[in-house]
């Protein structure tokens, strides 16, 4: 890929510091992973707003960063190597932080794998049925007179947490002791669900016994009340 001040999307949105990593976003719960990520991790990073309500993620110079026109994406002038690359798909954004640093991330190999593994069933499974529970009760989803699609998202949302309730039990974090990328990747859907999509008394809220005070801790963390916000939207 071309340096990070050749590339098309800094014409867009210039870098103030070329040497550092440049992240691109809005505080969606995909965005937000990686605002906490690097809050996290105390990376110094630049975070550029793509603004959706201006189409900015449909512009040529961001499709030339993520030709998916979808948000997180980043630069990172010092990848591999000391090579600047760029990537986009949050979950892959976030094994690449952790990569980097060393952190978020256990050295067991087998603890290793299992955090992947909670990755994945967060970006399989927890994103795309929140995100379609959320346009069928909250948008314009809402005003379809077949309720069928509404019940079959709420359904399986209701069991995703039932999921992860069992996988805390006896847990302060997805992987035990840790504070990994996979609660990073988790929390912030859970967070739309509640605030954004209010659909906590359709989902059996209620009766989860360890999802709850896990998702307070995570809100408590220092770290994640800057990253939420990051960038701040218009």
């Amino acid at each position: 890929m071309p340096n990070l001040p050749d590339h098309p999307v800094t014409r867009r949105w210039p870098a103030r510091n070329p040497a550092v990593l440049q992240l691109y976003s809005l505080p969606t719960p995909n965005g937000v992973k990686i605002g906490v990520a690097l809050e996290e991790l105390g990376l110094p990073y630049e975070a550029h707003l793509v603004n959706f309500g201006t189409d900015d993620q449909f512009t040529p110079e961001f499709l030339a960063l993520n030709p998916n026109n979808k948000i997180p994406a980043i630069l990172d002038p010092d990848g591999p190597g000391g090579q600047p690359i760029a990537l986009f798909e949050s979950g892959a954004i976030l094994l690449y932080l952790a990569d980097k640093t060393g952190k978020l991330m256990p050295r067991d190999p087998v603890a290793r794998w299992h955090t992947i593994q909670w990755l994945m069933w967060q970006m399989g499974g927890v994103g795309p049925m929140f995100g379609q529970l959320g346009y069928f009760h909250s948008f314009a989803g809402k005003e379809i007179e077949d309720k069928r699609p509404h019940e079959r998202y709420r359904a399986e949302v209701e069991r995703l947490l039932k999921v992860l309730d069992g996988q805390l039990a006896g847990r302060d974090w997805v992987m035990g002791d840790d504070f990994t990328i996979a609660d990073i990747a988790i929390a912030p859907w859970v967070r739309t669900l509640l605030t954004h999509y209010q659909a906590e008394g359709l989902v059996g809220w209620q009766s989860l016994r360890h999802v709850p005070a896990w998702f307070d801790r995570f809100m408590a963390r220092p770290a994640v009340q800057r990253g939420v916000n990051v960038p701040p939207r218009p």
